[in-house]
């Protein structure tokens, strides 16, 4: 278990939608919490999912965002943070011209290796049709 975590300690993983730094998962010895820091690019985004079980909250900390909390949405920008409940669908966008960088903390943490799960539901409606001109 470990009580101090480098930045060298912090496993960096692309995806199609950004960078996640996995901070705290159930490796460091993380029960109840996973903690990421996320870089979302410009135009990049975490299209909308849920996760079972897990509440989160998600931390602007450079740049801004346009996040989704169910079908509601709100511009974040460095310091706002959001609140997802348990199971509500919720996606990220950066829609500006620089890299923003997000903390999140998902509680309880689900073990495994990240401690972290999600359903994609960006195909089904309504999502499909929220952002459906930024698709492409």
């Amino acid at each position: 278990m470990s009580t101090f975590i480098s930045l060298d300690d912090v496993r960096r993983e692309q995806f199609d939608w950004g960078v996640i730094g996995w901070r705290l998962v159930p490796t460091h010895g993380a029960n109840h919490l996973v903690v990421m820091d996320v870089e979302l690019q410009p135009g990049g985004g975490h299209d909308f999912h849920r996760h079972s079980g897990q509440e989160e909250m998600i931390i602007v900390k450079l740049g801004a965002i346009t996040q989704f909390v169910g079908e509601e949405s709100r511009s974040l920008t460095a310091g706002d943070s959001a609140f997802v409940p348990e199971g509500v669908v919720h996606a990220s966008f950066n829609d500006s011209e620089q890299t923003a960088y997000l903390q999140v903390v998902i509680s309880p943490s689900l073990g495994g290796e990240t401690g972290y799960g999600l359903e994609e539901v960006a195909d089904q409606e309504p999502w499909a049709s929220l952002r459906a001109g930024d698709r492409g």
